[in-house]
């Protein structure tokens, strides 16, 4: 097994996908209760200005979205969950062995445009409801603050209640325990990954408030003069907020009072999208983090 400087993973439907600096694995439980597992090597550090500081964060997110929703189509299709649309029908026909990477492409493209309309238009619209009222740009960032947060609260909670959503939820919480297992030192074992936190500093759900309290800050210079030009302004800097959002992340990887303060907000968040996991989900997730270890090809 060899010692990597980057473990993390992500939460399948009834799997865990974990990666290992370079090197990717999924595994997956299938219905008869047996598990099976790929793997795949990725390339994950930039190149040239991508390994600048807030750079490599653009770089880090792009690559992240990408694994993750390859990862989260193959646990679909794996399960039947994901039936073929007249678009998949099309893409097929139209390139071939190419589809799958366009159909990647466009699914990449539609989540970020959805997250963007959800996370970012939506409350810069609202609150452009109450420019009449209210003069302060600070006051009426800060209302666009209360919105954006209370959107990604709301909708993280309201997910949560899905029974399918609560299974991948405890997969989250699998993933996060196998990985403290690992940076413990301790052998990789059910019996060891069992008595660690499922809530991880290094988690998604951290990047995101991370994201969104930086947004806050970071846009509440920009001008409420036109509506309009402020969210094209804010999708404009996007890629600079998330930047700072994976160094502030990567920051809060230490351990001193001012790190435990600041990633407190994420960890109670964690609450939401992590769930305890029985032994046979830690299984999956362990079995996925040995093979993204593993020195052999």
């Amino acid at each position: 097994m060899k010692k990597c400087t980057s473990v993390g993973g992500q939460a399948l439907i009834e799997g865990v996908m974990m990666k290992a600096d370079d090197r990717v694995a999924i595994t997956l439980r299938q219905p008869d209760g047996t598990l099976s597992s790929r793997f795949e090597k990725v390339e994950t550090v930039g190149q040239g200005v991508w390994k600048l500081p807030i750079l490599r964060g653009v770089y880090a997110l792009y690559q992240s979205m990408k694994i993750g929703i390859g990862a989260l189509n193959a646990s679909a299709e794996s399960f039947g969950v994901e039936e073929e649309t007249k678009l998949d029908i099309w893409l097929d026909k139209r390139f071939g062995d190419k589809a799958e990477k366009i159909s990647l492409v466009i699914t990449l493209l539609v989540s970020f445009l959805l997250a963007i309309g959800l996370f970012m238009v939506l409350p810069t619209l609202i609150t452009g409801l109450f420019k009449g009222a209210i003069e302060s740009p600070v006051l009426l960032s800060l209302i666009e603050g209360l919105i954006k947060m209370s959107l990604f609260v709301v909708y993280i909670f309201a997910i949560s209640r899905l029974k399918d959503i609560k299974r991948v939820f405890q997969y989250h919480g699998a993933e996060h325990k196998s990985v403290f297992n690992y940076e413990s030192g301790q052998e990789l074992t059910i019996e060891n990954a069992r008595r660690f936190s499922r809530l991880h500093p290094r988690c998604g759900t951290s990047y995101i408030f991370f994201v969104l309290a930086l947004s806050i800050l970071f846009f509440s210079f920009v001008s409420w003069t036109s509506v309009i030009l402020r969210v094209v302004l804010k999708v404009l800097f996007l890629p600079v907020v998330a930047g700072l959002g994976y160094e502030l992340l990567k920051f809060t990887a230490k351990e001193n009072a001012v790190v435990r303060i600041l990633r407190q907000p994420g960890l109670w968040l964690q609450r939401i999208t992590t769930a305890e996991p029985d032994d046979e989900q830690l299984e999956v997730a362990l079995t996925a983090l040995k093979l993204a270890l593993a020195d052999d090809d």
